[in-house]
């Protein structure tokens, strides 16, 4: 089968030219709203929330579900800038994994989470492709970064004048 020029070229250029760094900024951007989202909800209805929740590390229900919701936030804020985000990315796989596993209880109904089956492990698995593949070149990560390479060769400089 002959394939004509123009469509080798549009998949060859493609194949060669990706825009990785825009598609991070981007699965960054809208994953991080996406938590911030779950946050806010479990923060507006912890009052429906609390009465089946546990708790966790002694605290009480509500407080636990506070905690929860201002650690997304942050982790959340620190994913979409881009800013110590593999670090950010820890709590956030394990606040989701939690909820997965809080997700199959059979102490607790699904009606009190603002999302159903399968969305945890949604964010578990973006995260994971976060953590593996880093923040990109459109972040904080990466121009702390180039700084500190441009202050390291500007030091080796002076040293061996």
């Amino acid at each position: 089968m002959k394939v004509s020029n123009g469509i080798k070229k549009f998949f060859m250029y493609s194949a060669g030219h990706s825009y990785t760094n825009m598609s991070r900024l981007f699965l960054r951007l809208f994953i991080g709203l996406m938590f911030c989202l779950v946050a806010f909800r479990q923060i507006i209805h912890v009052s429906d929330i609390a009465p089946q929740y546990e708790g966790i590390l002694s605290l009480g229900s509500e407080i636990s579900i506070v905690v929860i919701a201002i650690a997304e936030l942050l982790c959340a804020t620190f994913i979409m800038l881009g800013f110590l985000m593999r670090v950010a990315l820890l709590p956030s796989i394990a606040i989701m994994a939690y909820a997965e596993y809080l997700v199959f209880s059979p102490n607790v109904s699904l009606s009190v989470f603002s999302f159903s089956p399968g969305y945890p492990v949604m964010f578990l698995g973006v995260f994971l492709f976060l953590f593996l593949s880093g923040p990109g070149k459109i972040s904080v990560d990466y121009l702390i970064a180039v700084n500190i390479e441009r202050n390291r060769e500007e030091d080796e400089v002076l040293d061996n004048v």
